[in-house]
């Protein structure tokens, strides 16, 4: 640091856990020169220029001590547990119904895969599998990298699995741990911005695949307005809402009538699904991250009024799991909607990030689906 002192006309060091931050500004005579530069390059860490009227605003993010070990046989644990469970999942939106039992022995675990290896239905399922997996991994390492480009200390992706009797999925999502704070609001729009969109450019390109092996259906009474998966036993249909992406997927690539989905397509519809409700301005959602960097503490009213807006839509027939997806907002933030600060609120976001947060806010309203499932 005292190799970088001399060139600066004031700074302001910051020691947070194992990170010390370091926001400067540089004297007017040594923004480019080679001396700075060359003094620059030998900082051990992460630095970025920060606008500010003009002014050579400068912040530094160095780890002053290694970060603890991850525990790397759990994250690969449960991401395997988790593909098996989205895999029977996928077994079960081909008509193949796997018990959930099966999860609670080796022998049980055998049977399962030999159901899999055996029927028709293992290589959609399989699809199936592969596309939402990748879909959360893209998405979760989209936030991964971002977050060790700047030197935040993070954990690798928690996979959960999940009931697929109960979600049809097999999945709750993942997530990652941040652990030390987000210094600016360039920060928190990059690595909450990075995630969606990893995830949903995964998510298209199964959905267009899986729309071009996907047929057209001939249900009585229905509208083109919905596309359709067979549950179980194909006794049971769901119908699944639109957003104005799939509108125009749907047209594009399958034409008019209700389409019935294969796998690979509910997994690129799932991953949409996924997308948009991320991006919703609540809390620490993605979507509160970026309203958080675009407009501050205003993210907060925001919050507000979405949440609101997630009980209204519960009023939709058979649309009540708004409620229950408000409710657990609710839970897991402990009723805070608004964004948690971060160390300098002050700092201007660059005119690029701008960009990037109102392209995130367009992607939220093409991905926006009022009712998702219709029974």
């Amino acid at each position: 640091m005292k190799e970088l002192t001399p060139y600066f006309n004031w700074w302001r060091t910051t020691v947070i856990r194992d990170r010390e931050i370091v926001d400067a500004e540089v004297a007017h005579e040594f923004r480019n020169s080679p001396e700075f530069e060359s003094a620059l390059e030998a900082w051990p860490g992460r630095w970025y220029w920060t606008p500010e009227s003009g002014a050579g605003r400068i912040t530094m993010v160095r780890i002053l001590q290694p970060d603890a070990r991850e525990r790397w046989l759990l994250h690969i644990g449960l991401f395997a547990l988790t593909f098996v469970t989205v895999t029977f999942g996928g077994l079960l939106l081909t008509g193949v119904y796997v018990p959930i039992g099966v999860l609670f022995s080796v022998a049980g675990l055998r049977e399962g895969f030999r159901i899999l290896a055996e029927t028709v239905s293992g290589a959609p399922a399989l699809d199936f599998s592969m596309a939402v997996m990748a879909i959360l991994l893209a998405h979760e390492t989209g936030h991964y990298v971002l977050a060790k480009y700047y030197k935040i200390n993070a954990s690798p992706p928690y996979f959960l699995p999940g009931p697929w009797p109960v979600t049809f999925v097999g999945t709750l999502g993942a997530f990652i741990r941040l652990r030390s704070p987000i210094v600016d609001r360039r920060q928190l729009i990059d690595v909450g911005a990075a995630g969606p969109w990893a995830g949903f450019v995964v998510a298209v390109v199964a959905l267009g695949v899986g729309l071009e092996r996907s047929s057209v259906a001939s249900i009585s009474g229905v509208t083109d307005q919905f596309v359709s998966v067979m549950l179980g036993n194909t006794e049971t249909t769901i119908f699944l809402g639109d957003s104005a992406l799939m509108i125009v997927m749907r047209e594009l690539i399958v034409g008019e009538g209700t389409v019935h989905l294969t796998p690979l397509a509910f997994a690129g519809w799932v991953g949409v699904l996924v997308t948009m409700l991320n991006l919703l301005p609540i809390g620490q959602l993605d979507g509160g991250h970026v309203i958080y960097a675009l407009f501050g503490e205003k993210q907060r009213v925001i919050g507000v009024v979405f949440w609101l807006g997630l009980l209204v839509l519960g009023f939709q027939a058979g649309q009540y799991w708004w409620w229950l997806w408000a409710f657990l907002l609710f839970a897991l933030s402990r009723g805070q909607l608004g964004h948690p600060q971060v160390l300098d609120r002050h700092a201007q976001i660059p005119k690029s990030r701008g960009w990037l947060g109102w392209l995130t806010v367009i992607l939220f309203v093409v991905t926006f689906m009022p009712a998702p499932i219709y029974w």
